[in-house]
């Protein structure tokens, strides 16, 4: 470069040296890029490598199934299926097959019917104050004792449980009698030694009535 192309002053380093050593020259000064690109393509690197060592270590699974998430499990028409908890089933009327209420029982009982109610356990007045229930509940003609009936009674005795005879057709007033009483249906049967009396209906107690 010729001294007249030169754009910058004369200094220090344009002054000749003895021996003929080279003059010093001026250099244009770096852009900032110029500087900073070395550290950027570094960083690149690292971070590249960084990754390439995570994914390597990790196996290359799902980062989701690393975490251990699970994945919803797919039914066979492609849509996620959650497992849901079986609903209950529904709670079946507690009325289903529902007994005839007392009342309803006392209404389809024959008005003019008679009830004998007899004591064959030790409860003093046991029979008394059944029959009173029976008046109490709507039941007319009822009348209590403790001499049992010229019948065959073994089958009443050897059970020592409250039991309701009745005669033939009489079904409706003994279930209402049992009903009052607290008897169970089970121990209300048809007997023929009680079509065969003036009573519609017979009551066997050994314990106080439930009802």
């Amino acid at each position: 470069m010729t001294k007249s192309g030169y754009p910058y002053p004369p200094d220090e380093f344009d002054v000749a040296v003895p021996g003929g050593a080279p003059v010093g020259v001026h250099r244009a000064p770096r852009s900032g890029w110029s500087s900073a690109w070395p550290f950027l393509l570094v960083a690149v690197v690292c971070a590249a490598v960084a990754w390439g060592g995570i994914t390597l270590l990790s196996g290359g699974d799902d980062p989701a199934e690393a975490q251990g998430g699970a994945s919803p499990s797919v039914s066979a028409s492609g849509s996620p299926s959650a497992s849901a908890p079986s609903a209950s089933p529904s709670a079946s009327p507690s009325a289903e097959a529902s007994e005839p209420n007392v009342a309803d029982l006392v209404a389809a009982a024959d008005p003019a019917a008679k009830y004998m109610v007899y004591n064959l356990g030790t409860v003093q007045g046991l029979a008394g104050a059944s029959s009173d229930s029976l008046v109490a509940g709507g039941l007319g003609g009822s009348e209590a004792t403790a001499t049992p009936p010229e019948a065959d009674l073994s089958a009443v005795t050897a059970a020592g449980t409250n039991a309701v005879w009745y005669g033939e057709g009489r079904d409706k007033e003994a279930k209402a009698a049992a009903a009052i009483l607290g008897i169970p249906e089970a121990n209300v049967v048809m007997n023929d030694a009680v079509t065969s009396s003036p009573q519609a209906v017979w009551v066997f107690l050994f314990t106080a009535p439930a009802g």
